[in-house]
Order: C-alpha cells, then structure tokens, then sequence
C-alpha cells in the first residue's frame, strides 16, 4: 500500500509539474515574441530556457545572439552567435550577423573572417559587402586591403541601390569616397 501511495504522488507530481512547464519550443516561441516586442532581456531569458532543454538548436543560439546584440552584451552576443555557427557552419544569416558583432567590437579580422564567406556564397547581399568593406577599411594588423575595400564598398552602393535602400546607399557611398580619397584612388 505505501509503494502505490509513493508511485501516485509521484505521477501526481510528474504530471502537474509538466502541465506548468514549458518545452524547448514553447520557451522558443515566447523569446520570439517577447524580441518583438522590444523586450530583450527577457526574451534572452526564454531563449536560454530553450537551449537549456535543447542545447542543439541553432537557431535559439542565433536568437538569443540577437538578443544580446540589441542589449548591447556584445560578447555574449558573440559567444551565441559562434555556437550557432558551430551548430549550422552553412547558415549565412547567423555568419552575417556574427560578422556584424565582430565590426562592432572591433574585431576586424574575425569580421573579415565571416563575412568573406557570405560575400562569396551570397554574392548580392549589399549589408555583406558593405560590413566587410568596413572591416577591410578598418584591418590594421597587415597591408591595407585598398582594392577590397573598394571592391566592396562600391558593390554594396551599387546593391543597396538597387533594393531602393537610398539612406544605406547614401550612407556607404560617404565611406567609400572616403576610402577613395584616403586610398588615393
């Protein structure tokens, strides 16, 4: 009688405590919605829920970057990120965004790392080319990439352009004649 007694308030507890638990998806959704809402700090908490009970999900990785990027925790931005990449090496978004925190924190060469490898699979994205014309213009640490930054700048004027995105355009052209002038080209 005390076994069945102990195995009823056992699936009694199993039972209630799943009712009011959420799974890795449901905790996925919710930091989806609390992201829209402009509440990143408790959206990343719900994306660390989710990858708490599925640590392989790229994308609540990828998300919960995001998330820190907009709170301006760039380097658990980073660390996400980078384990999103690990998780899923051929997604170009999460190589884009990652290669975004890098130029923000003045990473060059990681950012030259990553977005290298969107550029040459991506070939029209203009946030690419304009992200690694930036991370060339800025690389300190070898000969300056003159032809690449003005390779890349031109082509994300050329491209935000044509997506009729005239204040990134307007906004790309000022570097690049910057460069042009600094670069005497």
């Amino acid at each position: 009688m005390r076994v069945v007694a102990l195995l009823v308030v056992f699936l009694f507890a199993v039972l209630t405590s799943n009712a009011w638990s959420l799974d890795a998806e449901q905790w996925f959704l919710d930091g989806n919605r609390l992201s829209a809402e402009g509440k990143f700090e408790e959206a990343a908490k719900a994306y660390q829920k989710s990858i708490d009970q599925n640590p392989l999900a790229p994308v609540a990785h990828y998300n919960l970057g995001i998330a820190y990027k907009n709170l301006r925790q760039l380097d658990k931005a980073a660390k996400s990120l980078e384990k999103a990449v690990e998780l899923a090496p051929t997604n170009l978004d999460i190589r884009l965004t990652l290669g975004n925190v890098y130029n923000i924190q003045e990473r060059w060469k990681d950012a030259i790392g990553q977005l290298n490898i969107v550029v040459h699979r991506q070939q029209n994205d203009a946030q690419a080319h304009g992200n690694l014309g930036w991370a060339y213009y800025n690389y300190k640490d070898g000969p300056p990439f003159k032809q690449m930054v003005i390779l890349n700048l031109s082509k994300a004027v050329e491209l935000f352009g044509q997506q009729n995105q005239l204040k990134a355009a307007e906004s790309t052209r000022k570097i690049l004649e910057e460069a042009k002038l600094k670069f005497g080209y």
